[in-house]
Parts: C-alpha cells; structure tokens; sequence
C-alpha cells in the first residue's frame, strides 16, 4: 500500500522568526526570601534556639512565575547578608510569629535596603506576606503597638475591594475581571493571622496613611473589618494579609482553598511580583548567584509530623556557603 505523504503548508515550510525580547527587563530574576525564626513545626524537626527556616511553598510561589530564589538567613552576619542583597532582584517577607528581637531588627534592616535602592533608582520590589505585612505596619508607623487583634486564624475568607479603586499597577491588575469578581463573593483566599490593622486606624496614623493605599479589606469571625491587602503609594511594595502561596503549595488546613479560581488567585499574585522583580537592572556574576541559591539546600517534609507547612527549608548557622 503506497504512503501519502503529507503536505506542508507554505508557511511551515519556513521557519518563524521569533521576535526579540524587551532588553529593558531581566528575564533571569532572582528573589531573596528572609528566613523565620524556628522549624516550622513547632521544633519536631529541629528544636536547636537557633535554628531558622523558610517554608518550601514561598520558594515554589516564586518558582511557579519564572524566578529563582536565595535564602536571606536572617542569622548570617550583616555583610553576608548585605552582599546577598546585591544578588537578589526582590524580596518577600514571609508569614510567621515573631516580631521581635533579631528578626524583627533584620527585617528593619532589610527594608530599610529595599528603600534605599528605590530611591537609588534601581526598582527593586518587596512582597510582604502576613507577619510581613503586619511587619511592615509595625516599622512604617515607629509603633510596635499598632497592631490590632482579630480572628482569622485557619480562614477563608473574600477580599472587597475599596470603592472607585484603580487596578491598574497594583498587584490585581492584571487579573481577568470574573475573577475580581468572584473574589469578593467567593473564598478564594486563606487568612491565617491573630493581628492586623482596621482601615480606621491605618487612615489615622500619618505614616502609613502616606505610604500605603489600602486596596481590599476583609471580615474576621467577629466581623471585625480589617485591611487585607495594600500598595505602596511611591514605592513597587505590596503588602497582604493573607497567603496567596498557600493555595497551590500546602495542605495542613481544610481551610485553604483549593478550587481551580483560588490556584489563579495564587498564579497572578506570583506572575505579578515576579513581573515587578524583571524591571530590576542587576545582574551580578553568575557564579555568586549559582553559590548561593536555595538549590544548595534541600527542604524537609514537615507535613507528615505535623508541622504548619508541606515542606521546609531549615537553616543554622554556619560559614556561608559562598565566597561573597
């Protein structure tokens, strides 16, 4: 039986050109995560006082949109750490409980660095997370005490958007409008947090009323009205209160949303910060990069010791693993 061959096209006949890409961004970015004080799991991992780690789903968020990640052990010695800085294109403050001492003093620090090279001009974003948000709140106002109580531990819970609010380069900018929608009349985000601000206070205090728009607020069990996400007025700083990485990444609550809107909830978030991070202009020496990313470490399963996350990241210190 005689074979037909088939018959191409013109156009497959040619190979496409592809078009150049946008020499302005930086299509290999990388985001440095700050290290949290403990295991992660309540010290069944790694009980040491000194021990410290990041929880493997902010590393995956920012993997999921095109970034690699260094850790910033919040431990390291300050020049180590100002030297990683210079590697790193973003940064995200994760969730977690501490709001003092070292941490908190690092944390001061860091962002401190992140203003410092806006202001130098180089864009340089920040996400921050729960306790990162509630951070930053903390450092912004020079009030350790402004925090609020709420309940919204293990909650899922809407996001409503403040009235007249412009979306355009805020982190909900690019999200397809059915999907703002459903955020405000579905539970498409996980809340997990015992402080927080309310709009009322956040709008009294100078400082932050200056630097931040509030964007989303959100209501706690009590029904309490709490503000749930904001942006930098000047600065490509966001700053949520609740988790955008858990939906993909962790399972320990049947409160995290797992529906196909909630993991394009996590997606844009992620694509957003990262899309923020390839408008930085560094680009250190590829070999202090490769020395120092998360990829020299390998993660431990918490979950199965009931631990708060899937997966960790643990760190003590020790001579860094680069030459820096």
């Amino acid at each position: 039986m005689a074979t037909v061959k088939p018959q191409l096209i013109e156009s497959q006949l040619n190979f496409p050109s592809c078009p150049a890409t946008d020499p302005t961004l930086n299509y290999r970015p990388v985001i440095g995560i700050v290290s949290h004080p403990g295991d992660g799991a309540s010290g069944r991992l790694n009980n040491a006082s000194d021990v410290s780690y990041i929880a493997a789903s902010y590393v995956k968020f920012a993997e999921m949109a095109g970034a690699r990640v260094i850790p910033l052990i919040y431990t390291e010695p300050p020049e180590i750490l100002n030297q990683k800085l210079n590697l790193v294109n973003g940064i995200i403050f994760t969730g977690g409980r501490t709001k003092e001492g070292l941490y908190f003093e690092v944390v001061k620090g860091i962002f401190k660095k992140v203003m410092e090279k806006n202001d130098a001009g180089e864009h340089f974003p920040l996400l921050a997370i729960c306790l990162g948000f509630e951070l930053l709140t903390m450092i912004i106002s020079k009030d350790n005490n402004i925090l609020e109580e709420f309940s919204a531990s293990h909650q899922a819970s809407t996001v409503q958007f403040v009235e007249n609010i412009k979306f355009e380069g805020t982190v909900f900018g690019r999200f397809p409008p059915v999907l703002l929608k459903k955020m405000s009349t579905h539970c498409l985000v996980m809340q997990n947090h015992r402080f927080g601000i309310s709009p009322e206070r956040l709008q009294e205090n100078k400082d932050l009323c200056s630097f931040f728009r509030i964007l989303t607020t959100s209501v706690d069990r009590k029904n309490k009205i709490y503000v749930s996400s904001v942006q930098a007025q000047r600065y490509p700083i966001t700053a949520l209160q609740w988790h955008p990485e858990k939906n993909v990444f962790e399972w320990g609550s049947s409160q995290i949303p797992h529906t196909e809107d909630a993991i394009q909830v996590t997606q844009h978030v992620a694509n957003y910060f990262v899309s923020e991070a390839r408008k930085s202009s560094n680009k250190p020496a590829t070999n202090k990069v490769l020395d120092n990313l998360i990829y020299n470490y390998s993660p431990s399963y918490a979950g199965k010791v009931r631990g708060s996350f899937e997966e960790v990241y643990l760190f003590t210190p020790r001579p860094t693993l680069s030459s820096l």
